[in-house]
């Protein structure tokens, strides 16, 4: 295991950049509660509307899309997060397009995080088990594409500097649903807060019974591994020049 302090110990802001109402807290929200308890600022944003999240047939969609994002609003606040922003792309249909590359950056730019929490995008299936949703590979592209080179160069997307959003530096990535993880953040003390944000997804977990049962086996799998009760996996990337191979190198020798 690494001595990386999993940003524990560090005091910028975190954003968190999923695809649908639900997604961080159902692949993150450890790692996020622990990070909002050590003093960091929390922000979501999700790329879609989560209008496709239900197969009752008599679903009325724009109140389903309402629901889920009050669902999100009252989850975030569980963790320690007040501000959520909501993308209007719609469920099921996202695409890494350089509009949502443009609204993701803007957004980088707008909250200058120090840490972005995304999917894996070259995750296609989970083993035997589970197919990732095209709108989580879609995300993380897009997320991935925007945290670098987008947010960082001054010359691309320039209709932002408009706005008076100068470039941003993030320093770190955490890839969730990584089928490669080389980071393992103990959630043993918040594992219980994760499972709780969760249940707020009423809309989506029912009673959230046998998604506690779920949450927990998972987290205790990948922990097991690694010497804790419960963790969350994460494919971990430093963007900071100072902490690569060679580190004595000028920041402009870095940009291209």
């Amino acid at each position: 295991m690494s001595a990386h302090d999993h940003g524990v110990t560090g005091g910028g802001p975190v954003l968190a950049i999923f695809a649908h109402p639900d997604d961080t807290e159902f692949v993150a929200g450890g790692a996020l509660a622990l990070w909002a308890g050590a003093g960091r600022r929390l922000i979501y944003a999700f790329c879609t509307d989560g209008g496709k999240g239900s197969s009752d047939p008599a679903v009325d969609t724009p109140a389903l899309i309402a629901r889920r994002q009050e669902e999100q609003r009252a989850a975030a606040r569980h963790l320690g997060c007040e501000e959520v922003v909501f993308l209007p792309y719609e469920d099921a249909m996202l695409e890494p397009t350089l509009a949502l590359r443009r609204d993701l950056t803007r957004i980088i730019r707008r909250y200058r995080p120090q840490i972005v929490v995304c999917f894996d995008p070259t995750v296609y299936w989970f083993g035997e088990f589970y197919i990732q949703h095209p709108d989580h590979r879609a995300s993380g592209e897009a997320a991935l594409a925007a945290v670098f080179p987008a947010a960082r160069d001054r010359l691309t997307f320039p209709e932002l500097l408009d706005e008076g959003l100068e470039p941003h530096n993030v320093d770190e990535v955490y890839l969730a649903s990584a089928n490669e993880p080389n980071r393992w953040i103990d959630i043993s003390s918040t594992i219980e807060r994760k499972i709780e944000a969760m249940r707020l997804h009423k809309s989506q977990v029912g009673d959230g019974e046998a998604l506690a049962s779920l949450l927990r086996a998972m987290a205790r799998e990948v922990g097991e591994a690694h010497g804790l009760a419960y963790a969350e996996g994460y494919r971990y990337i430093s963007m900071d020049p100072r902490r690569r191979p060679g580190a004595a190198v000028d920041e402009a020798e870095v940009t291209g």
